[in-house]
């Protein structure tokens, strides 16, 4: 019988404790599964277990979620790429890799699959690639605001208990029942040894960087990807209309080897909405 728990790994990833999670038997093909921004690894779960035991998927806590450590000096993201390669120089060092990524995951596996294309055999991008592109003119204010609120930092959110979190869950994804909610709740949250219940998140996360986002660079990334890609798009995504088509496509564009499937039913957290059938998405591409 398939044990579907997941298990921790920690490892040393350049100077940070990082927490692996590991679902599936060491010897099935590996799935390398990153997520989204203030997600955690966790919440893929559902996920996790409909692949198995085809496969076995290892989900990172990215650095300042989940039980990975926060680092003192803020969040750049070039750093989560630069994890990921130290991720699959332990787990995966000799053969090319199956990535997988969601949201801000889908834009760290995407990059490194343009960097490193011979390391990476497939890859697929769960509602991801939408981040509209920065205007030069925006980085004296962005700047400014980032400097103000260094000497202010957001302070960390506490809940009474997990059902209170799971009420905030609820009212950000209507569509999840009280079960799924208070699970992500579970995945969200930890006892803080106060009897309050505080977010697996550094709050300098929402620090609003200075660095701008530049679309052509990342374009001139992904153009040299050669792995085989698969969009999976949640059609009830907020990020559907985030670009315009004609952007979106010229993206994607950059892609040589592609295709796209749309989970129709699903929002933008379509792990938390359709996991099975994001699943099956995942398992026939990878398979093939």
């Amino acid at each position: 019988m398939t044990d579907l728990r997941s298990r921790s790994d920690f490892l040393t990833v350049r100077g940070l404790r990082y927490h692996i999670r590991r679902w599936g038997a060491p010897q099935a093909p590996a799935i390398f599964i990153g997520h989204g921004w203030l997600d955690v690894s966790a919440t893929f779960d559902y996920v996790a277990r409909a692949l198995l035991p085809q496969f076995q998927v290892l989900a990172p806590d990215w650095r300042g979620f989940g039980h990975s450590q926060w680092p003192q000096d803020g969040y750049w993201f070039h750093d989560y790429v630069a994890d990921l390669e130290a991720i699959l120089d332990h787990y995966a060092p000799d053969a090319p890799a199956l990535l997988a990524g969601h949201s801000m995951g889908a834009q760290i596996m995407s990059l490194y699959a343009g960097l490193r294309p011979q390391r990476v055999r497939k890859l697929v991008c769960m509602d991801g690639l939408f981040l509209p592109d920065m205007d030069a003119d925006s980085a004296p204010r962005r700047f400014r605001r980032w400097l103000d609120e260094l000497k202010a930092p957001e302070r960390q959110k506490v809940y009474t208990s997990y059902e209170e979190l799971a009420a905030r869950v609820r009212k950000q994804h209507p569509q999840l029942s009280e079960e799924r909610a208070l699970f992500v709740a579970r995945c969200w949250g930890f006892q803080d040894g106060r009897g309050r219940i505080t977010l697996c998140a550094d709050p300098k996360h929402r620090l609003d960087m200075p660095s701008l986002y530049r679309a052509a660079e990342s374009m001139a990334v992904w153009k040299q990807i050669t792995a085989p890609t698969l969009f999976i798009d949640a059609g009830k995504s907020a990020f559907v209309n985030a670009l315009p088509a004609a952007q979106t496509e010229a993206r994607r564009a950059c892609f040589a080897t592609r295709e796209t499937v749309i989970v129709a039913d699903a929002g933008h957290m379509l792990h938390f909405d359709a996991p099975e059938e994001t699943a099956r998405h995942i398992a026939r591409f990878f398979a093939a």
